[in-house]
């Protein structure tokens, strides 16, 4: 009795922290689209996305902690590790990208930036609402379902960056190549780390159902 009332307690703050770093990262993206979209007060918004960023690692740090400090956990270690570190650095790379943007001092956006920020947004909502789910293995089918989703969405980042990477090298500024080229590579190494997340996901879920 002693014992179940400690582990529940502890499980129940594991997955509160994961959804909290998900929530966070979603909340990233949005911001980042919302910059994207709207290419005005670039410093600020880059500077409300950097803010989004620390607390992001803060709530990582947590679970860290945490994991140092419990002895028994709701699902395996290492795949609490490893969820809270891809999610960490898909919030990471949203915040490269914004630096970038920001320090390169670019007119404005290109419509593939626009259109990867769009597909970051969609990737992030749907990890969000899956790591809201593995609290509850009977969710397990959509939480597959949201993994091959952001694969999905991983690819069409994919052909967004290929694409746009083909055009700038039909340009002849070699500066702007350069500057527009590391962005939208930043943007979709974003989308890359959505994948992992999804990936473990499906992992936890296949070893838990």
């Amino acid at each position: 009795m002693g014992l179940k009332g400690w582990i529940v307690p502890q499980e129940r703050q594991f997955f509160d922290l994961l959804e909290q770093i998900a929530a966070t990262v979603a909340e990233g993206a949005q911001a980042l689209q919302e910059l994207l979209r709207d290419f005005r007060n670039v410093s600020a918004k880059q500077k409300h996305i950097k803010d989004i960023e620390h607390r992001g690692d803060e709530l990582v740090h947590t679970v860290f902690e945490m994991l140092n400090k419990t002895f028994i956990t709701p699902i395996d270690r290492e795949d609490i590790i490893a969820l809270a570190s891809s999610l960490d650095s898909t919030l990471d790379m949203i915040d490269a990208a914004t630096n970038q943007i920001a320090l390169y001092r670019i007119d404005e956006p290109s419509a593939a930036m626009i259109d990867l920020g769009e597909v970051i947004v969609l990737a992030t909502s749907e990890l969000k609402r899956a790591v809201g789910m593995i609290r509850n293995m009977r969710q397990a089918d959509e939480v597959e379902r949201i993994a091959v989703e952001v694969n999905r969405l991983e690819n069409v980042a994919d052909d967004l960056m290929n694409n746009a990477v083909a055009a700038l090298f039909q340009e002849t500024d070699p500066i702007r190549i350069i500057k527009f080229k590391e962005i939208i590579e930043r943007l979709e190494e974003s989308t890359d780390f959505c994948e992992d997340v999804a990936n473990i996901l499906s992992d936890i879920v296949a070893k838990n159902r």
